[in-house]
């Protein structure tokens, strides 16, 4: 016992509750569902026919990697080939017995992100502690603690809890308040259009987001720290920002042991996925990583308007390829030192969700390809912006941030540069056209800069 004070607030909610909100989630993404489900059958969650065919040619003896989807699509595997053998199962599943376990797989990978994502606001709904924005063991939200939502840095390491008690009217609402506005998250991130294009191409990002955000702000795992990035770094090679990011808040000044251990595990998870297929399907693996992986045009046109990567803006300026390349470099040195270091000084002053959301903008920012849908890291940046929602400036931007990627911003510069304006064409149409890779970096500088600055001007009363 340490004597003090503290703040539990039993919140009893009545059965239906929950029930209902997952019901009305439910309700609200069933359009977007049923649309893209009832889609043409070519042009049906293409993303994961591509991974159903890695693990169709395994079970057929074939190379992965000159294996194809049916016309018209003809898209090949590029994922290493640890992914082809975990998507083994889909390729026993008939075709449409994988959509729909696929699909619901996207809705839970979703609601754990949020949960993570938001749980210092919704910490405060599920304990009634709206004063001590804290959240308690047992509130039904992931984690709780620091001012972040996030369970590492000097947020995490102790001190004295508030010892304010909340009135029985807290309690009360909060039982009521907590799973509509999850629900209402809910809904909200799922128009997101990058997850929206989870479901319409039925894509794994927000997989992968999961992992690597449990993996960093759970308090408890049950499973060693690190083991979910490295799964999620062997499956597709971008989460391998976050071994980055362990690295370099496990080490140097200030850094964290637990960082550290966590580092180790994701690098040894990540080569023993990447060497057992050599074992496994020893030509499939040497395929990929000496052929497969050096030719980025796999990927699809890398100049498509949904490359919003810095490389993807670079190359629609169409300037030659020496200076293109050259100018992609400098600029991933500086973006990368600039983030990465944003997001290891957010840790140690216990910010963890902040820096988990500049960890996964790097990973859209310097990759090569990224794709609009690999914005999924958008729902922990709106967590990290809002943070437990008392300062109504943040949950503004928040708000702003949401509706900026609700909307297709970067087809609007296509149909810009499509009506052939002078001047407003060919200068606005492709500022517009990069607009989701450009607010990518405006929200580097907000969660950088700004977010830093807000926190200390906002003081809210205890």
């Amino acid at each position: 016992m340490t004597g003090e004070a503290t703040a539990t607030t039993t919140v009893r909610r009545p059965p239906w509750v929950w029930p209902l909100a997952l019901l009305l989630v439910a309700a609200a993404a069933a359009p977007l569902v049923l649309y893209w489900l009832g889609n043409v059958d070519d042009q049906r969650l293409v993303d994961l026919d591509v991974y159903r065919t890695g693990g169709q040619a395994l079970l057929e003896g074939r190379p992965v990697y000159d294996f194809v989807t049916p016309a018209p699509q003809l898209l090949p595997f590029t994922y290493p080939p640890v992914a082809a053998m975990l998507a083994v199962p889909l390729a026993m599943m008939s075709w449409p017995v994988a959509q729909w376990v696929w699909t619901a797989g996207i809705f839970v990978t979703l609601a754990v992100t949020v949960a993570y994502a938001f749980r210092a606001a919704l910490g405060r709904l599920a304990t009634g502690r709206a004063a001590a924005g804290l959240a308690a063991p047992g509130s039904g939200v992931p984690g709780g603690g620091g001012p972040d939502g996030a369970a590492s840095g000097r947020g995490a390491q102790g001190g004295a809890a508030p010892s304010r008690t909340a009135a029985p009217t807290e309690g009360r609402w909060g039982g009521l308040w907590l799973p509509a506005v999850f629900a209402v998250l809910m809904v909200a991130c799922t128009y997101l259009m990058p997850i929206r294009d989870q479901v319409r191409f039925g894509q794994v990002d927000i997989l992968l987001v999961a992992l690597c955000l449990a993996d960093c702000v759970a308090r408890r795992p049950v499973w060693p720290r690190g083991l979910l990035i490295g799964l999620a770094t062997a499956v597709k090679l971008t989460p391998g920002v976050f071994l980055i990011y362990l690295l370099i808040t496990g080490f140097g000044p200030g850094g964290r042991p637990e960082q550290r251990r966590a580092f180790f595990m994701a690098a040894f998870t990540a080569a023993l996925l990447t060497l057992l297929p050599f074992l496994v399907i020893p030509s499939d693996a040497a395929d990929f990583w000496f052929h497969a992986l050096l030719d980025p045009e796999r990927l699809g046109a890398n100049a498509a308007t949904t490359n919003q990567s810095m490389r993807g803006m670079l190359i629609r300026l169409y300037l030659p390829d020496a200076p293109t390349s050259l100018l992609w470099l400098a600029l991933v040195a500086a973006v990368g030192w600039y983030g990465f270091r944003h997001a290891r000084r957010a840790f140690l002053d216990g910010h963890a969700m902040t820096g988990v959301a500049l960890t996964g903008l790097m990973a859209v920012l310097l990759s090569p390809v990224a794709w609009i849908h690999h914005l999924a890291w958008v729902v922990v940046v709106l967590g990290a912006l809002a943070g437990d929602g008392r300062d109504p400036v943040r949950v503004r931007v928040a708000a702003g941030v949401w509706l900026y990627y609700v909307v297709p911003v970067p087809w609007w510069g296509v149909a810009i540069k499509a009506a052939e304006i002078p001047v407003l064409s060919p200068v606005l149409g492709k500022i517009v056209q990069n607009g989701f890779g450009l607010g990518a970096l405006v929200l580097v500088w907000l969660l950088a800069s700004w977010l830093p600055r807000r926190r200390e001007t906002f003081r809210p009363l205890a």
